[in-house]
């Protein structure tokens, strides 16, 4: 803005000053309201993206969490040691020939060892086997040789069970009449006591009566004597 011509200088100058200051206020609003519309500019789009992600929120994160460790079933505690059952020291049956006379105590003492010692042998075919072993000589050997002769012919072992060979070896090896000679014995007038001692004569007598088949008491008192 123009002063009149005829303004004193000091008005002029006044004037001037103040036109000065106020153009200098004018660039300092403008300068703010520019800041002011770069800072709602960024306000409003900082606006525009909460809006978007309160419509679309972005999905959880998955973490990678180990599973919860699976319990150990409890220990149960270890058995308590049981003490170790001692086997009797056992002695093998004795050789046998063929005997008749020593064919019970041979097979007594065949069946005694396998029951104290069942461990030692894996099936039945063994036990037999084991007592084949102890037919030395004689009327014996002769029987296991013709055992062993008829399994090379069939390729079966005649002998299958522990019973089968109790009952063939009675057949072949006990005497023949025992009970018809454990009879006659007992039952004859020259039984007794005699020089025996009492012991031996019990002994004789308690096999006689099992072979003759007595079993009434007052028949085996009578017997006695």
């Amino acid at each position: 803005m123009s002063l009149p011509l005829d303004t004193p200088q000091g008005i002029a100058d006044t004037l001037g000053y103040l036109q000065h200051h106020l153009h200098k206020l004018m660039e300092r609003q403008n300068v703010s309201k520019n800041n002011i519309n770069t800072t709602l500019a960024a306000l409003t789009a900082q606006l525009q993206q909460l809006t978007q992600l309160v419509a679309n929120p972005l999905p959880l994160p998955v973490l990678n969490t180990p599973p919860p460790p699976v319990p150990s079933p409890p220990v149960s505690p270890p058995p308590a040691p049981t003490a170790r059952r001692t086997c009797p020291k056992l002695s093998c049956p004795l050789d046998f020939r063929g005997e008749r006379h020593n064919s019970r105590a041979f097979l007594n003492s065949c069946s005694l060892y396998i029951h104290l010692a069942p461990e030692q042998f894996h099936d039945k075919e063994e036990r037999i086997l084991w007592a084949l072993m102890f037919f030395k000589g004689g009327r014996a050997a002769k029987w296991s040789k013709n055992v062993f002769r008829q399994e090379a012919d069939t390729g079966v072992f005649p002998i299958q069970t522990w019973r089968d060979f109790e009952q063939q070896f009675q057949l072949h090896f006990f005497p023949v009449n025992a009970e018809a000679d454990a009879i006659n014995v007992l039952e004859g007038t020259s039984y007794h006591q005699g020089g025996w001692t009492v012991d031996d004569y019990l002994d004789d007598f308690q096999a006689l009566v099992s072979d003759a088949g007595y079993t009434d008491p007052q028949t085996l008192v009578v017997k006695f004597r």
